[in-house]
């Protein structure tokens, strides 16, 4: 039996626990996930995943954030159904996050949702604030390990986004992207098999 089916088990489980959970602080249980966020067993994750259902502004079923990720800004994140977020990623959230249905995040991948500004030369960029804007991620993505999305971007449904890619421009559905800057290779359908 695969986790998602022992979720979708469980699932009125965790709805109580959900609820139980929104008895204390949304800051206390926002430290709590970070608290938890190194270890690596099944019920860590589904901590994990209670935590995020009582948070996040919105979290589907089946949702999983691996060990090792850390997350800015939890609550303001929305999650769709059947999410995975691998090990060593880091998602900065002060600008919003929208990550859509089946999705797979693979390892050591960034989003962020905010940049300094740098357009003043007659201030240092330190002092020039910073500028957040939401990152959109469709439905039925593939992100490889260890690229970065930049804030703004909206990656499309059924887009596969390659390992070590940077993420500069919007991705158009089914596109396979590469590179840095990321640019795009081929469309999904094209006599593709790996990326």
């Amino acid at each position: 039996m695969r986790g998602r089916d022992i979720l979708k088990k469980i699932q009125p489980i965790i709805n109580i626990f959900v609820r139980v959970i929104k008895i204390f602080p949304k800051n206390w249980r926002i430290i709590f996930f970070n608290f938890i966020g190194n270890y690596r067993s099944i019920m860590a994750v589904l901590l994990r995943y209670i935590i995020l259902q009582s948070v996040c502004k919105t979290c589907g079923e089946n949702v999983s954030i691996s060990f090792s990720c850390f997350v800015n800004k939890l609550e303001n994140i929305r999650f769709g159904n059947n999410v995975s977020i691998n090990p060593f990623c880091y998602l900065e959230a002060s600008g919003n996050i929208s990550i859509g249905n089946d999705v797979m995040i693979a390892h050591g991948v960034t989003i962020m949702s905010e940049t300094h500004n740098y357009s003043s030369m007659d201030i240092s960029m330190k002092d020039q604030g910073i500028s957040s804007k939401e990152v959109v991620i469709e439905d039925n993505v593939w992100i490889g390990a260890k690229a970065t999305i930049l804030y703004g971007i909206t990656i499309h449904s059924g887009a596969i986004i390659g390992a070590n890619a940077v993420v500069t421009k919007d991705v158009p559905s089914n596109a396979i992207v590469g590179g840095v800057p990321a640019k795009i290779i081929k469309y999904r359908g094209d006599n593709c098999g790996t990326v």
